[in-house]
């Protein structure tokens, strides 16, 4: 199907004739979506920030090119399990990608979720990954091959213990339930605790119901949700923040898009990171006030207990680099280069295993 066609703009001068047309200007149609709605902190700067600055730069540019944008988010098109093959396959143009849900399929954009303790400061880890998506042949290229182009980093703010009795020290994970999705189960290992598989969406009855007693999980994500409501303490573990996957665009598409379409984009992906860091900044200070509000009580994992728990983890990032081979390692340094270079010393050096 045509996604462009020309729309002339013709100016009507005297006794009703038509006159020449000032400029044809090429209108591009763009299919923009996500698995999630756009109150949620993964979609709202692409809504609210990367649609309008696309509009902006290309009017600054002379308006020889407009987007009509046609939206789908809030899962009309696709569920969360298929962010990725929504993109790959053009289902839209641009859509939001959870690699955290794509594992086999891109596990090299899963690498934090093997390194945890390595930094809380999610703003921070929206540049590295901008800078190493674009940069990183491993990284890169892993994203053509899946016929995408990265535009803008997605986060998580740092995971913490949200549970249903307080956590005064390690000793008190002994033989307790706790809602640990996917990758992130790893960072429960040899602390006695169980993790149990499940999502922002299940946190709440899991807990309710004695299924658990309580969610690794991010003041952003548990202040919505309102799981404070059954978990009323939070301990502060510092696990970390996540990369969690980008906005990205269809290769395929995005190669045939003029270069001042294509370069619009680029450059609202930049702005769209940038807001997307200010947003889940503001929104988990809004949750952490609310779930306060509300009775939460909040308390620091002591320091000891804290390393022990750092330490006493298996090597959990050696599997991921037996099935990754060189472009595993290749992230894992680059990762915790960046890391070092703006001053982050993380808790355990994950990437002595790639050196």
């Amino acid at each position: 199907m045509k996604r462009k066609h020309f729309v002339i703009a013709g100016l009507l001068a005297g006794a009703g004739l038509a006159a020449a047309p000032a400029f044809a200007q090429q209108s591009i149609n763009v299919n923009i979506g996500s698995s999630h709605p756009t109150t949620n902190i993964w979609a709202f700067a692409m809504k609210q920030v990367f649609q309008p600055e696309v509009d902006r730069i290309l009017k600054a540019g002379g308006g020889k090119y407009e987007v009509r944008w046609r939206e789908n988010y809030g899962g009309t098109l696709y569920k969360f399990t298929d962010t990725r093959a929504a993109v790959r396959d053009g289902i839209v143009d641009v859509g939001m990608v959870g690699t955290v849900w794509e594992n086999s399929a891109m596990p090299l954009q899963n690498v934090t979720y093997f390194t945890p303790f390595a930094t809380t400061n999610h703003e921070m880890l929206i540049e590295i990954f901008d800078k190493l998506n674009a940069t990183l042949p491993a990284l890169r290229d892993s994203w053509a091959a899946q016929n995408m182009v990265p535009l803008s980093s997605l986060i998580t703010d740092s995971y913490d213990l949200y549970t249903n009795f307080p956590i005064p020290n390690y000793a008190a994970l002994q033989n307790k339930k706790i809602n640990a999705p996917g990758t992130s189960a790893n960072w429960l290992r040899q602390t006695g605790a169980t993790p149990v598989d499940g999502a922002l969406t299940t946190y709440y009855t899991n807990i309710q119901t004695g299924v658990t007693q309580g969610a690794l999980s991010f003041a952003s994500g548990i202040g919505p949700a309102r799981v404070y409501e059954v978990a009323k303490y939070l301990t502060n573990v510092d696990i970390g923040s996540m990369y969690f996957g980008s906005v990205a665009v269809n290769k395929r598409f995005f190669d045939g898009l003029p270069k001042e379409v294509q370069d619009a984009f680029l450059q609202a992906g930049k702005a769209t990171s940038k807001a997307h860091g200010a947003h889940v900044t503001k929104t988990a200070a809004a949750a952490m006030d609310t779930m306060k509000a509300a009775g939460l009580v909040v308390s620091d994992l002591p320091a000891a207990d804290k390393e022990r728990w750092v330490n006493g983890l298996p090597d959990i990032v050696s599997p991921w680099l037996q099935s990754t081979g060189d472009a595993g390692k290749a992230v894992l340094r680059a990762y915790f280069d960046e890391l070092r270079a703006r001053g982050v010393k993380p808790l355990r050096d994950w990437d002595k295993a790639a050196r």
